[in-house]
């Protein structure tokens, strides 16, 4: 039955586009190579310390060219210090503990996701009083019947039984609370992405922007919070490529999101 499933929701994204508009996955290592050197998880002496945790997607998402645009657009709030680990497995680190924010940025595409020690691993962060932040479709960064948990750490998760997303293209995200700390005083806002109308779930979340789908006329959030035990989340779907991640009020939205996680004020006076 698990065999079935995974095998379901990977079809599902496969016949989402053609197989030629994607490159070839081939495994981290060949047989007889050595494993690769353990990612760097010692923390930065100053500043609040956020680990962006990547390393696979889905192949029509670029995380190597949108990790490097998230870390550049958090660190223009100059109290934000962004490491990249192009590991999720880096997850299971004891040395995770000495962070304050993680951010979810990768899929288990094609390979199961982190495994159990990981999983507790950031459960503990999380409920301890850390943050964390979900990007994309990191939505997905566990199939549901994998870790049932995920649903109730990030609010909402990718159930590949909805309509994925609307064409991509061009639409307005909406701030659906002009009053919470990290979208007061906010805009709206257009960005080129893809507008997520795919995420399930019961757990009690926080709309703070939304959009309107083209396609069926119905509202949709594009970022929201939740606490989970002590620690809070930010979830938002938003960050196809890395022109996604072009539009100042994507910047804005999401260097908010992340102090906020981090437990600092969401708002103040960012670098250029």
């Amino acid at each position: 039955m698990k065999s079935k499933l995974v095998i379901t929701r990977r079809n599902f994204l496969k016949a989402a586009i053609p197989a030629a508009a994607f490159p070839l996955v081939v495994p981290a290592r060949a047989h007889g190579q050595s494993a690769p050197p353990a990612p760097n998880l010692d923390p930065p002496a100053e500043g609040v310390k956020v680990l962006l945790i990547t390393g696979i997607d889905y192949p029509g998402h670029p995380w190597q060219e949108t990790a490097p645009a998230l870390k550049k657009l958090l660190e223009n709030d100059t109290r934000l210090r962004v490491r990249i680990v192009e590991s999720p497995d880096a997850l299971a680190s004891p040395k995770l503990s000495q962070w304050d924010v993680v951010i979810l940025h990768f899929m288990d595409w094609e390979t199961p996701g982190p495994g159990p020690e990981a999983r507790e691993n950031l459960k503990r962060f999380v409920a301890g009083g850390k943050g964390m932040m979900v990007t994309h479709f990191a939505c997905g960064a566990w199939d549901k019947n994998e870790w049932p948990e995920f649903k109730n750490l990030a609010g909402r998760v990718w159930d590949p039984a909805l309509r994925g997303h609307d064409p991509h293209g061009t639409f307005t995200v909406e701030i659906a609370d002009p009053a919470h700390p990290i979208t007061r005083g906010m805009e709206p806002f257009e960005t080129l992405d893809e507008l997520y109308t795919c995420l399930a779930g019961d757990p009690p979340i926080h709309v703070v922007a939304k959009a309107t789908s083209k396609v069926d006329k119905k509202d949709y959030p594009m970022a929201f919070v939740l606490s989970y035990g002590k620690g809070r989340v930010f979830h938002t779907v938003l960050g196809h490529d890395a022109r996604a991640y072009a539009s100042p009020g994507v910047g804005e939205l999401m260097r908010r999101g992340c102090a906020w996680a981090a437990g600092l004020p969401a708002t103040k006076q960012y670098s250029s």
